[in-house]
């Protein structure tokens, strides 16, 4: 809970330094900080009961996150997607939602089988996980959609699927790259040729380029110590335009604000969550919730290692927020959920297989 409060601290003062480079009237951060209530209030309600409880459910949490999926186009565009449901004041992703329903009903599936430890096996696996992605990429989201992947891959090792079962589902993946390429929209096509094509010191970048020249050049502004501690490089604020600076790129505006040390203790965190979840999986005797804990942690590995990747040119701008810290009432309630939900596996690592707990017997 101190790591998940830390994240959003810096969420908000990231978005905070957002509001004062754009000249905007905070009313994004005030919105960031009322989330964050309720995000508090459903971290400690999904930690309250045995989280067996929510294993029941985990498939029709899953196909209501469908169904969701699903009722987006029937609303309006948004930035000409269709990623929102949108109810008087009210704005719902249910793609955020998704993920943490998904990776409830992927441990409820591997829990107690063993058939995917044969290459049919991993059919239903896969099945599960292309319904979401599928949806998704329809809206069209590109980041969220290839969360999934990475996730279902780390759940089916932590689940004892053979390693070279996993590497034949790979390979198949990357040859049915050329077949995903040509379905891409001519926009999703543009940011992958952008990482290859960057501009260099002095040209103008493409408009494919821009967002990536723009979030290098504000992490260039701050310089290794970052303007909170040399202060402001130029008062021009116009060379710091970055958009969605305040929900995909706040790494690069917390990179400008407090330097190097502010990403690496940024970077630091994150690390020791996934590491505390795979602690809470190691610990737990229980199949569903020491899977649970895995898919989380890659959840969340996940995400963090996307974000930053494009935010620095590493990766093709996808358009996924950072867990905890970018602005946003779903995704932040969302990884609250997804931490909450790693406390309550955290407080029941104990082993039952009746409704009374197991006891080793010694004659």
């Amino acid at each position: 809970m101190a790591i998940a409060a830390a994240l959003v601290v810096l969420g908000c003062l990231g978005i905070s330094r957002c509001e004062q480079l754009s000249g905007g009237s905070g009313s994004f951060l005030h919105r960031q900080m009322f989330f964050s209530v309720p995000a508090l209030a459903a971290m400690l309600c999904v930690s309250i009961p045995n989280y067996r409880v929510l294993c029941r459910f985990s498939y029709v949490l899953f196909l209501i996150s469908l169904g969701l999926l699903v009722a987006v186009y029937f609303f309006p565009t948004i930035n000409y997607s269709h990623r929102w449901i949108r109810i008087g004041p009210i704005c719902l992703q249910p793609s955020e939602f998704a993920k943490v329903a998904y990776v409830l009903a992927l441990a409820r599936y591997l829990m107690y089988r063993d058939n995917y430890r044969r290459f049919r096996g991993l059919l239903v696996p896969l099945a599960i996980t292309l319904l979401p992605v599928l949806l998704i990429l329809r809206e069209p989201d590109l980041g969220t959609a290839v969360v999934f992947l990475p996730v279902l891959f780390v759940t089916l090792f932590a689940a004892g699927a053979r390693r070279i079962d996993l590497a034949a589902v790979l390979l198949v993946g990357l040859c049915v790259l050329p077949v995903l390429w040509t379905q891409m929209s001519a926009e999703q096509k543009s940011r992958v040729t952008a990482l290859f094509e960057q501009p260099a010191a002095g040209q103008r970048p493409s408009d494919d380029a821009y967002h990536l020249h723009q979030a290098k050049q504000v992490r260039a502004l701050g310089g290794l110590w970052g303007s909170y501690f040399t202060g402001q490089l130029t008062d021009d604020t116009a060379v710091y335009r970055l958009p969605a600076g305040r929900s995909d790129f706040i790494f690069c505006i917390l990179g400008e604000r407090f330097g190097l040390p502010g990403m690496a203790a940024l970077l630091a965190l994150y690390a020791v969550l996934v590491w505390r979840a795979l602690v809470v999986a190691v610990a737990t005797r229980e199949p569903f919730g020491r899977l649970l804990a895995v898919a989380i942690a890659a959840l969340i590995g996940t995400q963090v290692l996307i974000n930053a990747g494009m935010t620095v040119g590493l990766l093709p701008i996808t358009g996924l927020s950072l867990p905890l810290v970018s602005h946003g009432g779903s995704g932040l309630v969302a990884n609250a959920v997804a931490v909450g939900l790693l406390l309550n596996v955290g407080l029941r690592p104990g082993y039952e297989v009746t409704n009374e707990p197991f006891r080793y017997v010694v004659d």
